[in-house]
């Protein structure tokens, strides 16, 4: 049934940006994260990947996160000799998370949970109006 599937669509649509939206909350949380010791990394910000696969049961392919990764690329530096962290020059590494950048990333993750929530909702209505026409 058709109806079965827009379900599944939807609802593995909610659980990947839930999924993201869990990442990016870990990386805000994390953003002034730095290391404990001169030499040591600091946090590393999270992305995630998402892939579709096919849902075997309904014959329809469905979007599910594909890994949890890290970012790769250089770490900023600011200078603050009196940090535990502080290479001989005086510079501590910070981590790589850009607070605006996670924040557009969740507003769109929010956006496509609420547009597959949307749909999930008029699917159940139409089902709810199916079963009504029946009795």
């Amino acid at each position: 049934m058709d109806l079965d599937r827009a379900i599944a669509i939807s609802a593995a649509g909610m659980a990947a940006q839930s999924t993201r939206l869990r990442v990016v909350a870990e990386n805000l949380a994390n953003r002034d994260s730095t290391a404990t010791a001169p030499g040591q990394d600091p946090y590393r910000r999270k992305t995630v990947t998402f892939a579709n696969r096919l849902d075997r049961a309904l014959g329809t392919p469905t979007v599910q996160v594909q890994r949890i990764g890290r970012a790769e690329g250089e770490f900023p530096t600011r200078f603050d000799p009196s940090h535990p962290a502080a290479d001989a020059s005086g510079y501590v590494r910070l981590p790589n998370v850009d607070s605006l950048v996670e924040t557009m990333d969740m507003r769109e993750a929010q956006r496509s949970y609420n547009a597959n929530l949307s749909v999930l909702e008029t699917t159940n209505a139409m089902l709810s109006r199916a079963v009504e026409a029946l009795r």
